[in-house]
């Protein structure tokens, strides 16, 4: 018997050496304060793009000085723009692509119950790339393993306590009365973050234990987290909700505040039968939910394909069979499995966040136009939403037929 509690008592000795390990790897990824900088530029031609105008029209707005003069570097030469100065230049040139004061922020939940799909890597990937586009942005991580706010540069057992996260809003003795307390600026001038800690699963024992005594205090919670998030979203205009990976509370209150839902998933079969089963039970969960007189609506639901490699000849065949399976409501681009995301996770970065490339800087631009196209995709439902439909390109007028 005391064999087997000494192997049990491992597990304490095997986290706390991994919590050193983490705060090592920390060190050497971030700054001395544990928290990342952004150091990412844009070189005018990428800019423009982002932008869509053309070069001309911001070297003109530089020399009339609308704009700043373009950042040098020590040899005089353009050093390209930062995040910050991006924004401006979005502000000067009328290039904002914020919703407007009657649009509903977009509150899309990134949700899998299948573990290792990738669903931290989309929610901050999909967060800088709306990022870069310049949209307000707010993640919301809900998960108690929290490794979306590890992504964005906090550690959630050192820097952040209890009460920085969800939990003193959705407590059965809540100390907060609104969101507000728990939002974090993060290195992305318009991107906030709502962060998580492990202790944050104590909400799902003390809600669980609430609910035997019937449904109402649960029912509360949810239409609780939903006004909450609403309240915070005016400021924004994309909220990306990173909820716990299986069948909670908080998972079911997440669903519910969302109002639009992406599912991503591997292309593997045991992930597709298990994001099938997936569908199953939130299909049951919702209709349950809607009887209890709690309402779900969405805008749009879709499913993305993560860490696909076009190589892969059984990649190749299940993604046939999502297709025949999901039809449009699978995205048609799949998020590629690249040696570049990886890296930069090991890093605790996304893509968007790389100053250089890491591998071959081939290998980087497919990453990064891939990413570009895939999350693309969300955007254009966002817009979508708002009832903006993206104009079309000179090339697509010209070669329209008559």
């Amino acid at each position: 018997m005391g064999d087997s509690h000494s192997i049990v008592s491992q597990i304490g000795d095997l986290a706390q050496s991994g919590e050193k390990m983490i705060e090592r790897l920390r060190r050497k990824a971030f700054l001395p304060d544990s928290r990342k900088g952004l150091n990412v530029r844009f070189g005018i031609a990428e800019a423009a793009q982002l932008l869509g105008c053309s070069t001309n029209r911001i070297r003109m707005a530089e020399d009339d000085g609308r704009l700043p003069a373009a950042p040098a570097g020590e040899n005089g030469r353009r050093i390209g723009y930062n995040v910050d100065e991006l924004l401006h230049m979005r502000e000067v040139l009328d290039a904002l692509p914020h919703r407007g004061p009657d649009d509903v922020p977009s509150m899309i939940a990134v949700q899998n119950f299948k573990g290792g799909v990738g669903k931290s890597t989309v929610t901050t990937h999909l967060a800088h790339y709306f990022a870069v586009q310049g949209y307000r942005v707010l993640v919301v991580d809900c998960d108690s393993q929290a490794t979306t706010t590890t992504l964005f540069g906090f550690n959630p057992h050192f820097n952040i306590s209890r009460e920085e996260t969800l939990y003193p809003y959705l407590s059965i003795d809540p100390t907060q009365a609104d969101l507000l307390y728990a939002v974090k600026n993060t290195p992305w001038p318009n991107v906030d973050l709502i962060p998580s800690n492990l202790e944050l699963f104590d909400v799902e024992y003390e809600l669980a234990a609430a609910g035997a005594d019937g449904s109402s205090i649960l029912a509360a919670r949810f239409r609780k987290l939903k006004q909450g998030l609403m309240d915070l979203a005016r400021n924004y205009d994309v909220v990306i909700l990173d909820p716990p990976p299986a069948l909670g509370t908080i998972s079911l209150a997440v669903m519910q505040a969302a109002n639009a839902l992406l599912v991503p998933m591997a292309a593997t079969t045991p992930d597709f039968c298990s994001t099938v089963q997936f569908l199953n039970m939130m299909d049951q969960v919702i209709a349950q939910l809607v009887e209890a007189g709690i309402e779900i609506d969405y805008n749009f639901v879709r499913l993305i394909c993560s860490k696909f490699d076009a190589n892969d000849p059984s990649h190749t065949m299940l993604r046939a069979i999502m297709e025949q399976t999901f039809g449009a409501a699978l995205l048609p681009v799949p998020i590629l499995e690249s040696a570049e995301i990886s890296h930069a996770a090991l890093r605790m970065m996304t893509v968007y966040e790389l100053e250089k490339p890491i591998g071959t800087p081939r290998t980087h631009k497919r990453c990064k136009a891939n990413l570009d196209e895939a999350m693309g995709q969300i955007e254009q439902l966002v817009r979508a939403g708002w009832g903006r439909v993206e104009p079309s390109s000179e090339e697509e007028v010209l070669h329209a037929p008559a």
